[in-house]
């Protein structure tokens, strides 16, 4: 107790510094989770928590039970399977990329560069693919017509939806997803590179055995992280995106609860649609540490 004590009085400003996180944490991820019981309930906000009626399950068999369940179900997969296997390598192969630049004023112009996107609001990225994109004086239609294309409907077309909402993503978020993978390399020893040089390992061994398993760790503890936002499209990017013409394939959970819970005011059942979200993203974390801890890799605790 008496170690305790002294411990805190010694680090006591470094306690302090801990205090904001330790409130925004238990404000706004914690006590929120009260708000949770509602999906059991036909909430009424005149009647409050703990006035509301009972339901039990009756709003998740009726989420279940709706025709559009697997509408949104397939459409919101198939985004975050284009976020994981397209989008999540890209950090990693352009940290890998700009590691290699010799010529330092040169990486660190390439960094700011590609950094910047990341500090666009969705709102702005998506005003920038209207003005490229449209069909009426959009620079990439005019383009295809000066080469006696003929135009595409990239924003109404039900085909293109999902490659351009992949596209802003990767636009927006490859470059600013590079520092940590840029952090974790600069880790590396440059002693086993080295080494390695005078065993004779050319570029392509060095990075297949000392890079690679060098950052093997860090790219797994984020891959297990973002499966837990697997079912995250980002609310503000489809609900921009989607038109009535791209609406049967891009209208995603977010945007479902958005409509029920906001402008139809079914409070629980888009209650409900949000925790069936947050349980598919618990579980996919815990198998997804299980096998990294089975293949002996240290994953998330």
């Amino acid at each position: 107790m008496n170690r305790s004590r002294g411990d805190f009085t010694r680090n006591g400003w470094l306690y302090l510094m801990l205090l904001p996180g330790l409130l925004y944490f238990i404000l706004f991820k914690y006590m929120p989770m009260w708000g949770l019981l509602i999906s059991f309930q036909n909430y009424q906000p005149a009647l409050g928590l703990w006035g509301s009626k009972w339901v039990g399950a009756a709003n998740f068999a009726r989420f279940f039970g709706e025709p559009t369940f697997w509408m949104l179900f397939r459409n919101t997969t198939i985004l975050a399977v284009y976020n994981i296997f397209i989008f999540f390598p890209l950090p990693i192969i352009v940290a890998l990329l700009l590691n290699e630049l010799r010529v330092q004023w040169f990486k660190r112009s390439v960094q700011t560069l590609i950094y910047i996107p990341h500090f666009f609001s969705m709102v702005v990225v998506v005003a920038v693919t209207y003005v490229l994109f449209t069909t009426e004086g959009g620079m990439v239609n005019e383009s295809l017509a000066g080469l006696g294309v003929d135009k595409v409907n990239f924003l109404t077309e039900p085909e293109w939806f999902r490659p351009m909402v992949t596209l802003q993503i990767i636009w927006k978020e490859t470059g600013f997803g590079t520092i940590i993978f840029l952090a974790a390399l600069a880790g590396i020893d440059p002693q086993l590179y080295e080494a390695a040089k005078i065993d004779g390992a050319n570029r392509w061994h060095q990075l297949r055995h000392i890079t690679l398993p060098a950052i093997k760790g860090t790219i797994i503890v984020l891959l297990i992280l973002r499966l837990g936002h697997f079912l995250d499209t980002g609310f503000e990017q489809m609900l921009l995106m989607i038109n009535a013409l791209n609406r049967d394939v891009g209208e995603v959970f977010d945007t479902y609860v958005y409509t029920s819970g906001i402008l139809e005011g079914q409070f629980s059942y888009s209650t409900t649609v949000g925790l069936f979200k947050s349980v598919v993203g618990l579980i996919l974390v815990v198998a997804a540490n299980r096998i990294a801890r089975k293949l002996g890799e240290e994953g998330v605790y």
